[in-house]
């Protein structure tokens, strides 16, 4: 017996965003409230679910971008930049993380800001969810000297290894996908998403197995005729397409990497076809 509509319709539904915008805010006015060294700029943005209104009950985790506008980082060889006539930054992101760092234990106190391997953790309290802050720098990719993409940059603490993401190309993307689909790509999003955490509650999987962000990454894949305001209808084409489809040919929303892989900003072939395999007997079992 399939899932009822009603059911599907349910798990569409967007979670509750006010007390994630008071997060935000408590975060920017603990940052805007201190003195920055003199041609220091930056931007705080949420990014992930609640930026990108995939967000649904039970969401806990806030992702506070904190990009470091002042400068920029790009893939220009040495010899492209002098051409360009750009030169180093004087403030770096190293200083930038530590001071945003010290900002923010300054206000909120050592025992709720955290570091972790990719991003500052910021506990939870009255009014205020967990937050992830991710202290990033600005990133250009280049294309014949001409810059046709902006991204952020950081280093993960363990490794010192680059990190590179398009967080606002994303968003964008999967706003267009929205319109282009008559609003049916983000419930369907969240469909899927909680009907991951259905599987996720009753121990089926490890809430490891498939990610929020792959699976909305996965999704935005699907054709857009998939996307149906019926959401049994949805259910079953988006499903049925991700199960037949090439999954060398399936790429992150924002850029042209492959979503699958074995590098670690990548998902792997084998957790999304389980995820799929038990999605399915999820809605012949119901």
């Amino acid at each position: 017996m399939p899932i009822s509509e009603s059911q599907l319709q349910t798990w569409a539904n967007q979670g509750a965003v006010t007390t994630a915008k008071q997060t935000h805010e408590s975060v920017r006015y603990a940052l805007d409230s201190s003195t920055w060294p003199q041609g220091v700029s930056y931007d705080i943005y949420l990014q992930g679910s609640y930026k990108n209104d995939t967000n649904i009950r039970g969401d806990s985790d806030v992702d506070i971008v904190v990009e470091l506008t002042s400068a920029f980082w790009s893939n220009l060889t040495e010899n492209e930049k002098e051409s360009l006539g750009l030169t180093p930054a004087s403030y770096q992101w190293e200083e930038f993380r530590r001071d945003v760092l010290a900002r923010l234990i300054s206000y909120y106190g050592s025992a709720q800001v955290s570091e972790g391997n990719r991003a500052l953790k910021l506990a939870p309290s009255a009014g205020r969810l967990p937050a992830d802050i991710v202290v990033c720098g600005r990133y250009r990719w280049y294309s014949n000297l001409v810059p046709t993409a902006d991204g952020i940059i950081l280093w993960a603490r363990d490794s010192g290894r680059e990190l590179v993401t398009y967080p606002k190309i994303h968003s964008e993307k999967c706003s267009h996908k929205n319109s282009q689909t008559n609003t049916c790509f983000k419930p369907a999003v969240r469909m899927f998403k909680n009907a991951r955490t259905y599987l996720v509650d009753r121990g089926v999987i490890d809430d490891k197995l498939a990610p929020s962000y792959f699976l909305e990454c996965f999704i935005y894949n699907a054709p857009d005729g998939s996307f149906r305001s019926n959401f049994q209808s949805c259910y079953c084409d988006v499903l049925n397409w991700l199960r037949e489809a090439d999954y060398n040919s399936i790429r992150f929303p924002s850029y042209t990497a492959s979503l699958f892989g074995n590098d670690d900003y990548q998902w792997s072939v084998e957790k999304a076809k389980k995820l799929l395999n038990l999605l399915v007997q999820l809605w012949n079992n119901s």
